[in-house]
């Protein structure tokens, strides 16, 4: 897609209004999340979701996955409380196993993932973000928090596993139980926000953040396949992921973006990537 070319949109039912818009400018594709007012999910914008990310995945263009919500005041407030109650516990179940699958295809897909947190991330919107490789946030724009608890019910969507890799045990634990929201900058001392951007254009800054990831800026392949080393290697035993290193460092010891990194720091210019 060139970058003036229109959006893609997803639905899941012909006639219903969008859920995921999808977006490609400069090697970043935009996967925004569209249901006013809180941008909450239901299992047809889960099914958006996933198809964004696969043609992410399967766009060669791509190099940089971004998330964001609908509007200034939202990323999500999870899923759609509306939608849980009127459903059964056979649904409940399959639609959480579903969740759980598209934000693992999300984790594992080699290509950058950044979270662009425009709004109020709460509940399932943060196990959305935490699926994310980074979360950059706009100063002041909301409170983070996983408040299950006060519905009865845990962080369904790979909350308590994902929380507790990022933020250790105990702060895992305090968070959850408590169910309180806290601001941004708290978030940013917890390791879950990795950045806080000032200005009034968030997304031109992320944009321009995210830019920097793709060629000719950055070698994407290796990139990606750093994330991949690091997200599947913390899961499985230490050798074993020395071995997976070992491997995706073969692959890219055979692109041609390494033979242009090594021949640039030789011949001491900048060099040129072009994600082959």
């Amino acid at each position: 897609m060139s970058p003036n070319a229109a959006p893609d949109t997803f639905t899941s039912e012909p006639g219903t209004r969008t859920l995921v818009h999808y977006q490609v400018r400069d090697g970043v594709a935009y996967l925004k999340l569209d249901d006013p007012p809180a941008n909450t999910y239901t299992h047809e914008m889960m099914r958006a979701l996933d198809e964004g990310i696969l043609k992410a995945r399967f766009d060669k263009e791509v190099h940089v996955i971004v998330l964001t919500g609908a509007g200034e005041k939202m990323f999500c407030a999870g899923a759609n409380i509306n939608m849980l109650k009127a459903s059964d516990p056979y649904f409940k179940y399959f639609f959480c196993l579903h969740a759980n699958e598209t934000l693992s295809r999300l984790e594992q897909t080699p290509k950058l993932v950044i979270a662009a947190l425009n709004g109020n991330t709460v509940g399932g919107g943060l196990e959305i973000a935490m699926a994310a490789d980074l979360r950059i946030a706009r100063k002041g724009g909301g409170k983070v928090g996983l408040p299950e608890v006060t519905l009865g019910v845990l962080p369904g969507t790979g909350g308590t596993q994902r929380l507790v890799r990022i933020v250790g045990k105990s702060r895992a634990i305090e968070l959850m139980v408590t169910g309180r929201l806290f601001s941004f900058e708290d978030a940013l001392g917890y390791g879950i926000v990795d950045s806080i951007l000032e200005g009034d254009d968030f997304m031109g800054q992320v944009h321009e953040y995210a830019r920097q990831f793709c060629p000719p800026n950055k070698a994407a392949k290796a990139v990606g396949r750093i994330k991949r080393a690091v997200q599947s290697g913390a899961e499985i035993p230490f050798e074993s992921a020395m071995t997976l290193e070992r491997e995706l460092q073969q692959q890219l010891f055979q692109s041609d973006d390494a033979k242009e990194g090594l021949a640039a720091y030789v011949e001491k210019r900048t060099p040129h990537f072009t994600a082959k």
